[in-house]
């Protein structure tokens, strides 16, 4: 016998849109799009991926299935960083466990492979650069450090403080907020919501790795210059 499933069913009123998500009924504030909050079937997803209707009250998951997937790293969203031009934050991200010139430990170390250049993964996005630094992290657990670089310098890659490299990390993101209007618009559209990853992350992870954290931080500066006290 086959159970033939009613569309969601939806109710506004003054100040939310109820929708029944799946689990039961939840609260929508009319001011964000619905579509935002819209369950997919947890049948066929990716055993990575944290879904729409994850959200408590109050959040809101960035799902790569809707337009606040252009917050992620992954999101084609070219900026120019000292000079530089990245497709993603996660190509800028990638690029810097890549060896840096031919004199560079990692270019010379003996039985290494390196798929692609510093400057391809650069312009990688997506899953390109992903599965491109997840190629450059095995080089360097086979060299036993735990470094990447930028302009020459030796960065610690893995670090509890927010040490250099969070702080490149987060001058990609002010660019790629800077350079990118509809980054901007998108960010300001999530008003007061509480922003949530679409993937499961590995327990206690560097700040930078909290690239939701860091957005909230940089939507409440914008905030604060558009509506000064």
């Amino acid at each position: 016998m086959r159970l033939r499933l009613s569309p969601p069913k939806k109710l506004s009123i003054a100040l939310f849109e109820v929708t029944f998500c799946g689990t039961g009924w939840c609260q929508v504030p009319t001011t964000f799009p619905a579509h935002w909050w819209t369950p997919v079937p947890e049948a066929g997803k990716p055993d990575w991926e944290i879904l729409p209707q994850a959200a408590k009250p109050g959040e809101v998951i960035l799902s790569k299935r809707n337009e606040l997937g252009i917050l992620s790293n992954f999101a084609a969203t070219p900026f120019t960083l000292r000079g530089k031009r990245y497709a993603s934050v996660e190509g800028f991200w990638q690029m810097m466990l890549y060896p840096e010139g031919q004199n560079d430990p990692r270019a010379v170390f003996p039985g290494l492979t390196w798929p692609h250049t510093r400057d391809q993964v650069a312009q990688m996005t997506a899953w390109d650069a992903k599965n491109a630094g997840a190629a450059g992290e095995e080089n360097l657990k086979k060299m036993g450090i735990d470094w990447v670089t930028f302009e020459g310098k030796r960065i610690r890659y893995w670090s509890k403080e927010k040490g250099e490299h969070y702080q490149l990390i987060a001058e990609a993101m002010r660019a790629k907020l800077d350079q990118n209007p509809e980054v901007r618009r998108t960010l300001l559209a999530t008003g007061n919501l509480t922003l949530r990853p679409d993937h499961y992350q590995e327990q206690d992870p560097p700040a930078e790795w909290l690239y939701f954290r860091m957005w909230m931080e940089m939507r409440a500066e914008l905030q604060r210059r558009e509506n000064p006290k």
